[in-house]
């Protein structure tokens, strides 16, 4: 016995996509798989992350004081946070002006995880150069 798809299921679908897409015309299929590939590899980055808040949290304890230690681990933690969400907006910013064939947005993810990086690095240089020992 076959498998019947709902065509109401379907046409709902189409509605709900070209609602939050904002209309436009389909791309080309390559550009939204290239996004979504450049979606996934900021949720992977954003996992990344967060093992690493998680990491300094729980294993670091003998080597950090626990202001830096905390410090280093919601800041690794929010960066997670920020990147993971962000990549969706990011992702549907871009399916978007691809739709429109208009320029593609600014990312605001970069900037975000490179000022996070620096700040994390600046924290723990600073620890360095005050260590005792």
């Amino acid at each position: 016995m076959a498998l019947q798809k709902d065509p109401d299921a379907d046409e709902g679908r189409v509605r709900f996509f070209s609602r939050a897409l904002g209309g436009g015309t389909e791309p080309d299929p390559r550009f939204t798989l290239a996004n979504e590939r450049t979606f996934l590899a900021w949720i992977r980055t954003s996992l990344a992350l967060m093992a690493g808040g998680i990491g300094v949290e729980a294993f670091t304890s003998d080597v950090f004081l626990p202001e830096i230690r905390k410090t280093v681990a919601v800041s690794l933690l929010l960066m997670a946070l920020l990147v993971g969400g962000g990549s969706f907006f990011r992702w549907l910013n871009v399916e978007r002006a691809m739709r429109h064939v208009s320029p593609l947005p600014l990312p605001l993810i970069a900037p975000i995880l490179s000022s996070g990086g620096a700040l994390v690095a600046v924290t723990l240089v600073v620890f360095v150069l005050l260590r005792t020992g």
